[in-house]
């Protein structure tokens, strides 16, 4: 979020035209909140004024362009007097504010009580620090705009309330270790990032492993792969070498991940190895 003269200019997220749901949820709210200021006799730029945010943004948030972000709508409401009634529009927005490839691969997460996960080129997004989260995004070419790096971000972390969940899931990671070695974002976020892996290494529920670039057999070579296996039974998985990268849940095709995944572990070094092998890293920074 900017300011220029005093004058907030990003109050939010563009909209996704290809997002059906979230389209629908904006438009409410910002039919709502035009209604609500236009009953008060309030111009859009008087609005705007009041608020902190421009008139081109007031006239972007209402006519559904705009997802706005928490601070908005309170602001609106408080502004309107509407008693709480604009503010709780949050608890819909909140639900659209992230890109619809995003949500339902937190929900999938969410509801999986087994993942598993091997990342090949980064550190895997459900275990990114703030700061490596957003160089990395902000690496992109082309690159993304401020607004859109900071909404991702926002969404990648938001990802990692799977590992505040009760009953907490089981969680295997195996990361490479060329990745480890890269200072993304300099020296001290890249040692707030290794900190962050000895500490998710730790937990009960999580199992980290890594492959160490002397390896002379590696079954990873076609890409990353993720495994989600739900209560019920079903499971659901990706790879980038197989199925052309669509996520698949046909028995015969996830048995084929299973086995490349499987082999990935056995390849890896050992958890205890593993940890060892980041606190090196963690010493020489």
């Amino acid at each position: 979020m900017s300011v220029d003269g005093g004058e907030v200019t990003e109050p939010g997220w563009e909209v996704d035209p290809d997002d059906d749901w979230g389209v629908a949820v904006i438009a409410t709210v910002g039919r709502q909140l035009k209604l609500r200021r236009e009953a008060v006799g309030m111009r859009a730029a008087e609005f705007g004024e009041a608020v902190g945010y421009g008139e081109d943004m007031v006239y972007k948030v209402e006519g559904g362009k705009r997802i706005p972000r928490q601070e908005y709508l309170s602001r609106a409401d408080e502004v309107l007097c509407a008693g709480g009634l604009i503010s709780a529009t949050w608890e819909d927005v909140k639900r659209v504010r992230y890109p619809k490839k995003v949500r339902e691969l937190a929900k999938l997460e969410g509801q999986a009580v087994e993942i598993g996960l091997y990342e090949c080129n980064i550190i895997a997004g459900l275990l990114q620090t703030p700061e490596h989260a957003r160089a990395v995004i902000s690496a992109a070419q082309p690159p993304y705009s401020p607004d859109d790096v900071e909404r991702m971000v926002t969404a990648r972390l938001a990802r990692q309330s799977v590992f505040e969940r009760d009953p907490a899931p089981s969680i295997h990671f195996v990361l490479e270790e060329a990745p480890l070695r890269r200072p993304i974002g300099g020296t001290m976020a890249w040692r707030r990032q290794l900190e962050r892996l000895l500490e998710v290494g730790r937990l009960h529920n999580v199992t980290l492993q890594v492959m160490p670039l002397k390896s002379e057999v590696h079954s990873g070579l076609d890409g990353r792969i993720e495994v989600l296996k739900f209560p019920d039974g079903t499971a659901v998985g990706r790879s980038d070498g197989a199925f052309n990268g669509r996520a698949t849940s046909d028995p015969k095709q996830l048995r084929i991940l299973e086995l490349r995944y499987g082999t990935i572990r056995a390849q890896a070094l050992s958890p205890g190895e593993s940890l060892a092998l980041i606190e090196q890293l963690l010493g020489e920074t």
